[in-house]
Order: C-alpha cells, then sequence, then structure tokens
C-alpha cells in the first residue's frame, strides 16, 4: 500500500497521479439482502459512475438489510476500514418504520450537508409528487462524503444528475481522492484560483 505524503491528501507519493477513489455503493433492502428480489438500484450507481468519471476509481458493494444499525456500522465501516472517499447509498429513505437511512447516516456522519438533499428533492417533485416524502441527505464523515439517494434506479439517475457536479469539489475540501468526471457526460464545478 503506498503511503500518502502530508498535504497531498488524493494524490500518491510522486504528487502527479490521483490515486484511485474508493466509492462505496451500499443497498438498504430486506429483501435484496435476503435474495428475495435482485438489486437494481446499486448497479444502476455503478453504471452512472462508469460512465461519468474519468479518473481511476474502486467500487466497494455492499447489500445490507434495511434499519438503523445495519446501515450505521456499513456506513462507518466503509469510512474508517475500508478507507472510502464517497459512498452513495440507495434504499430506505422513504417514511416506513425500516427506512432509517437518514437517521443511520447522521448516526455515522454527523456533519450533515442539507444542500444535496433539498436539491435532490427539488428535482425529484418535477417527475413525482411523491418525492416530497423522499428523506434524502447527506454528510461527512472525516475524508468521506456519504450521500443517500433513492432506491428506484431512474430516481437515483435523476438525483445523480442534479448534485454531482459539487461532488469533486466536496471531496476536494474534505481531504478525499481528487475525481474528475467527463464533461461531455456532466462538468463538474470548481471555483477558479
Amino acid at each position: 500500500m503506498r503511503r500518502l505524503l502530508p498535504m497531498t491528501i488524493g494524490y500518491d507519493v510522486d504528487e502527479t497521479h490521483p490515486r484511485a477513489a474508493r466509492i462505496g455503493v451500499v443497498t438498504a433492502s430486506d429483501r435484496a439482502s435476503a435474495g428475495i428480489y435482485k438489486d437494481e438500484s446499486g448497479p444502476a450507481i455503478e453504471t452512472y459512475l462508469q460512465a461519468l468519471l474519468t479518473t481511476p476509481f474502486t467500487i466497494l458493494r455492499r447489500i445490507i438489510p434495511d434499519g438503523f444499525e445495519s446501515v450505521r456500522d456499513t456506513l462507518i465501516d466503509l469510512a474508517d476500514v475500508e478507507g472510502c472517499d464517497l459512498i452513495l447509498t440507495t434504499g430506505g429513505t422513504g417514511p416506513g418504520p425500516r427506512d432509517l437511512t437518514p437517521e443511520a447516516t447522521e448516526a455515522a456522519a454527523p456533519r450533515v450537508l442539507p444542500g444535496f438533499g433539498e436539491l435532490m428533492r427539488q428535482v425529484s417533485l418535477k417527475s413525482v409528487p411523491t418525492a416530497i416524502l423522499s428523506r434524502q441527505m447527506a454528510a461527512q464523515r472525516g475524508a468521506c462524503l456519504i450521500i443517500n439517494l433513492p432506491g428506484k434506479p431512474a430516481s437515483i439517475a435523476v438525483c445523480l444528475d442534479a448534485i454531482f457536479a459539487a461532488v469533486p469539489y466536496c471531496l476536494d475540501l474534505i481531504g478525499a481522492a481528487r475525481i474528475e468526471t467527463d464533461p461531455a457526460v456532466l462538468a463538474s464545478f470548481r471555483p477558479k484560483g
């Protein structure tokens, strides 16, 4: 394993090549984790990232049951043990009794970034009135950004299209790996200077 130099977080030792980002993709679903149905949301996130990112990255997949402890513990493990720079969750953001992904996220990452959730609900409401029931959010745990996405693949793309332009700069600010997007797919934004 390569050791990072101080003040060069996100870069390999020679400071010219970005290190591969580690991205967690977590599906929170009782039925998918029990094998009752095939997870389509996690693969939808992976496909989106493969089409968008131009820098190297590794995906770490988890399919877990809904609920507070399972989500919280998975997020902490992916951030602290696996060293994820970004974690994208899907599922568990509705008002159902086992939909506890936002609560678990805030327990694992108490520094909430409310703009992400606000924008995801705003764009989703243009497609479906029940988007108002969604409780997606984003939060920071150290040098890891965690974003809760909805459970439907089509809704995932709508939300990621809306927010992802800000994700690379957010990762820069928190000391995570640097990622670049294909501007022909979606241009990321970084302030000049």
